[in-house]
């Protein structure tokens, strides 16, 4: 294939992530003819509702995935948390690249130093208000919708006292001066797959061509990570995240919960041959199902 074109919306920061696909695969295949094409997905128009009251995180994926179905795209550049758990056979996910900083990062309107605790903390995920509120005891916590940009616009326009973003993107974005500080996994669990670049393609491509562009330690990783949320989400309804860490050749995966009645957050690990990630992941979650819900 000497022609690729990829997918991306349409913000700045997809643009920049599908320029990181189109760099590595360059660097792979220097004759290689790499595009990329940007689509308005219907989560990007949609603005002033939560994510959860207007279909979730497949808003951000239908007009890339049908562009891709119509022979438009050849390949659809991801943020790997954004992807829905069930991804259509026809076009799967055909690889990832090396992991970014998975962490969450706090961060404070331009020239302030502390929490303005008179305003609320503006987050996109019930995973990131739950953590918060543990974090930071009678905090008020707000829904924060749109692209990096437009959040930082409305905590410098004086709409919340804080943010709390991937870190991630804002390093991609080269805004690592607003961070004010990093989340530890310890104190805020990443949503599962955060920081992991993905590829979706035709399931008929020639996935020799993404030899030397895609990381196999954080493809292990994410199937562990997904697992554990494609599992629970398939039970009781709750925010639920994912993280693994594989060192000295062996997995670490810690998953999240918060019981149904109320918000008690419950953390658990689970440790495993990194080849074991679907199964590690589908028994944590199994267990901490079980543990919640007494199924």
């Amino acid at each position: 294939m000497n022609c690729i074109r990829l997918g991306s919306r349409e913000s700045r920061l997809a643009v920049i992530q599908a320029e990181i696909v189109r760099d590595a695969l360059l660097a792979a295949h220097p004759q290689m003819n790499v595009e990329i094409k940007t689509y308005k997905t219907t989560g990007d128009r949609i603005l002033d509702r939560p994510l959860d009251e207007i279909g979730g995180k497949g808003l951000f994926t239908k007009e890339l995935e049908l562009a891709l179905l119509a022979g438009e795209i050849d390949m659809i550049v991801h943020s790997y948390k954004d992807v829905p758990m069930e991804v259509d056979t026809r076009i799967p996910i055909v690889g990832v690249l090396p992991r970014g900083d998975a962490r969450d990062a706090l961060v404070l309107p331009a020239g302030a130093d502390e929490i303005d605790i008179r305003k609320p903390i503006g987050c996109s995920s019930k995973r990131r208000a739950l953590q918060l509120r543990a974090l930071y005891p009678g905090c008020v916590v707000a829904p924060v919708r749109g692209n990096v940009i437009t959040r930082l616009e409305k905590l410098d326009g004086g709409q919340f006292g804080a943010l709390v973003l991937a870190a991630a993107g804002l390093t991609r974005l080269g805004l690592e001066a607003r961070i004010s500080r990093f989340f530890s996994p310890d104190e805020m669990l990443p949503a599962a797959c955060q920081g992991i670049l993905a590829l979706q393609a035709r399931a008929e491509l020639d996935c020799s061509l993404l030899s030397g562009v895609c990381d196999e330690q954080a493809w292990l990783i994410s199937v562990a990570e997904r697992s554990f949320v494609r599992t629970l989400d398939g039970g009781c309804s709750s925010p639920v995240a994912a993280h693994g860490v594989v060192a000295d050749g062996v997995l670490s995966l810690t998953g999240f919960d918060v019981e149904e009645a109320g918000e008690t957050l419950r953390f658990e690990r689970i440790c495993g041959a990194p080849q074991d990630g679907e199964t590690l992941g589908r028994m944590l979650a199994l267990a901490m199902r079980e543990a919640r819900c007494g199924v």
